[in-house]
This record gives C-alpha cells, structure tokens and sequence, in this order.
C-alpha cells in the first residue's frame, strides 16, 4: 500500500505538468490580489467595499483601487444593495464569474479529452473509479 501511495505521489506531478490549463498569450491572467479577490467574491456573494478590505486586511482605499482596476476590466461592477439602497455592493459580472471559472478549472479538459480518446474505455473507468474513491476517502478524513 506505501508503495502505491509514493507511486501515486511521484506520478501525480508529471500528470499536472502535462495537462494543467495554460493561459493563451492573449488572455488576460489576473495577479494574485486581483485573483484573490475575485474567487472571495465568487464564494461570498456581493461586498461592499470596506467588507472586501476588512477580509483582505487591506486599507479602503487600496481596495477600491484594485477593485476599479477590476471595473475597467468588465469583471466586477457595482450594484445598489437591495436592503439598503445607500449601499453599493461589488459584485462579479458575467465576464468574471467565467474568468473565475476557468481560474479554477486546473487541468485543460482539451488535452484530457485527447488523453482519454487513447485510452481504453475500461481504463477511462478505472481511473475515474480510481479518482472518486480518493475523494470519497479525502472528505472522510475531513471530517475526523
């Protein structure tokens, strides 16, 4: 069993290097504050601003910066809050909520998807088979 869970650690990092998802030259790759930001706010729901700083432990203003940089941008916009209508919130736009998507997407399904079609349809299960019970077993030791 050891020497299954060290074959599988020495193999996992050549799995990734060959089919992790690559930015394309063109496509706009956030920084890590701006990428930051935009997963919170994807897992949070709308913000204000000082919310926003508060989480991040940044100063109001730094945060409004990056927060207009990412305005500019089309990926975040801000909306009046429904519950009190002096508020303005930050919420992501259609554009970033994609963006953040596929920042989170950490392999290319393009190159699996190749992978796959050379692989026999018996591998395919077992390696899937393979990937939900590690899961299984990784969210029941979670709980302990």
């Amino acid at each position: 069993m050891e020497s299954e869970s060290v074959q599988f650690a020495e193999l996992f990092p050549s799995v990734y290097a060959h089919f992790c998802r690559r930015w394309n030259v063109d496509e706009y790759r956030p920084s890590a504050e701006a990428a930051a930001i935009l997963e919170h706010l994807m897992d949070s729901g709308p913000l204000t601003v000082t919310e926003a700083a508060r989480h991040f432990g940044r100063s109001q203003a730094a945060t409004s910066e990056l927060l207009d940089r990412l305005r500019q941008r089309e990926l975040v916009d801000r909306i009046r809050d429904e519950r009190d209508q002096r508020r303005h919130l930050v919420w992501l736009t259609g554009k970033g909520r994609a963006l953040t998507a596929a920042m989170r997407r950490v392999l290319d399904p393009a190159r699996l998807k190749t992978a796959f079609a050379k692989m026999t349809k018996a591998e395919r299960r077992e390696l899937l088979a393979g990937m939900h019970a590690l899961m299984r077993v990784a969210r029941d030791l979670r709980k302990e």
